[in-house]
């Protein structure tokens, strides 16, 4: 029985169970490895050239269907035989390994049951039902937790809209039940904005149909355990900024720093986490998710969002967060309940420490997205490690590095690598993500000068020629339209 975090630490420094991250990159748990022994990467992309010590990415490119999904580059990587070989290599006869994935689906978890793994997050039939965005609206109702006013209704014309919303303002939004909210969330005010998405709106059973708020957004993660619902600190969000991302609604990255919010509204955050965490074990689940709020500007209410039933975008900064070396990062806790390790822990401690603005630290991420209605091929691509920006603008790469706690001062950054040279270029590609220390955004919550001063010196980083169509055989044209999907 483990009965305190020296303990836990200590189980993890000298972990014997196989572990696996299978993912597109590495990104999303980057960093565990140093915490947990036998904690091993496989990713499609090698964001590290070659030099990560624990990450595997199989050198040949075998023929596949075109990918649509991260579903299907996993499903790819767990059919590799590299893969298999890197798996079998990496674990002692005898011992039962584990996968964990960002995200699955049934076909995944056959494959990595012949391929001998435990998959270590709940059933993908139960992520999917509460991944669904309508459904998330009544397990928040079940919970107690705050949503904004809402209609979750089937669709059949901009008329049947109307019925359907009297209450909620002329000013809509609408998310259908999946997809990211860059592409999944329509802003409508009127006739001509419904036309334009009504293709995605009317395929659907059933939407949820918001009234828009003035609000900036926030993120914030949690874990269930068998001792309650542990929760991490509450971030801001950048949402929809031009020079970040084309869509209106996407997410293009976050803040954390001990006065974003006031200590009313860190309270309820931690509140209302608790309360959907907790209910999300009486659905059946456990282990690491991840909720959006919604701070309304007018009135200082705090809505729920949506649900990540998975490790997410933001669990970088959670599990790097001040707290996390203070005491163990937020996922371990996920992998004590999927590894059935006895353990005793306070989570009502644990979660007022964590929440107290001394044990939080200041860092930020830009998520950096191609914005332009263009398709390149990439000829020069800037590399992951430490970046220093000179007085002029300029960017100076500094070392080669797999961790953003090497960033020393304002002046520098962590930058991951996604998008490498001879891959396209394409709206909404993702060129890679900067860690900086400090905000990036001003008291507006819009994108500071140094903020845009790191993104136009990142992008000038990268360079591309454009594609002529016209040139490109039958074949070629069809591997730059997957790109561009």
């Amino acid at each position: 029985m483990l009965t305190t975090i020296n303990e836990i630490k200590s189980y993890f420094k000298t972990n014997t169970t196989p572990l696996f991250f299978i993912s597109a990159t590495n990104f999303n748990l980057l960093g565990l490895d140093e915490w947990i022994s036998q904690f091993k990467f496989i990713t499609y992309i090698d964001s590290f050239n070659g030099q990560h010590p624990n990450l595997f990415c199989p050198k040949e490119e075998l023929p596949h269907d075109e990918f649509q999904s991260i579903e299907d580059i996993n499903n790819y990587l767990l059919q590799h035989a590299e893969v298999l070989t890197y798996i079998k290599a990496n674990t002692p006869a005898g011992a039962q390994a584990k996968v964990l994935f960002l995200m699955f689906d049934e076909k995944t978890e056959q494959l990595a049951a012949q391929a001998g793994l435990e998959v270590c997050f709940p059933k993908a039939t139960l992520r999917t039902f509460l991944d669904n965005k309508v459904n998330t609206n009544r397990i928040a109702e079940k919970a107690g937790v705050a949503c904004v006013p809402y209609v979750l209704a089937a669709v059949k014309n901009y008329a049947h809209l109307k019925t359907l919303t009297p209450h909620l303002g002329n000013d809509l939004v609408i998310q259908t039940p999946f997809g990211d909210s860059g592409h999944t969330t329509f802003f409508i005010a009127n006739e001509t904005d419904f036309e334009k998405h009504s293709e995605d709106i009317l395929k659907e059973d059933e939407v949820k149909i918001m009234k828009r708020i003035n609000c900036y957004g926030t993120a914030i993660e949690g874990c269930v355990t068998q001792h309650g619902t542990l929760v991490g600190p509450l971030m801001t969000e950048l949402v929809g900024f031009k020079t970040l991302t084309p869509y209106q609604g996407g997410w293009c990255g976050n803040e954390l720093f001990p006065d974003a919010f006031t200590e009313s509204i860190r309270a309820k955050a931690l509140e209302y986490t608790q309360q959907f965490g907790n209910q999300l074990y009486k659905e059946g689940y456990k282990g690491y998710f991840e909720l959006d709020f919604l701070i309304d500007k007018d009135s200082g209410a705090i809505y729920l969002g949506e649900l990540n039933p998975r490790v997410s975008g933001v669990s970088s900064l959670t599990n790097h967060a001040k707290f996390a070396y203070q005491d163990v990062p937020l996922f371990l806790f996920h992998l004590l309940e999927w590894l059935n390790v006895p353990y005793q822990i306070d989570v009502a401690s644990l979660n007022h420490q964590w929440a107290l603005p001394q044990n939080q630290d200041s860092w930020s991420q830009l998520v950096i997205k191609h914005p332009f209605k263009t398709v390149e091929v990439v000829t020069k691509a800037p590399q992951s490690g430490i970046w220093e920006i000179k007085t002029n603008g300029n960017l100076n790469y500094k070392q080669h590095d797999t961790k953003r706690q090497s960033v020393n001062g304002d002046n520098e950054a962590f930058y991951f690598q996604i998008t490498q040279t001879n891959n396209y270029l394409y709206e909404g590609a993702d060129l890679g993500i900067l860690l900086l220390k400090g905000r990036v955004m001003d008291a507006n919550f819009e994108l500071n000068e140094r903020g845009k001063r790191w993104v136009k010196a990142l992008r000038a980083k990268y360079e591309a020629q454009m594609i002529d169509f016209s040139a490109l055989s039958g074949e070629e044209l069809l591997e730059a339209g997957f790109k561009v999907l």
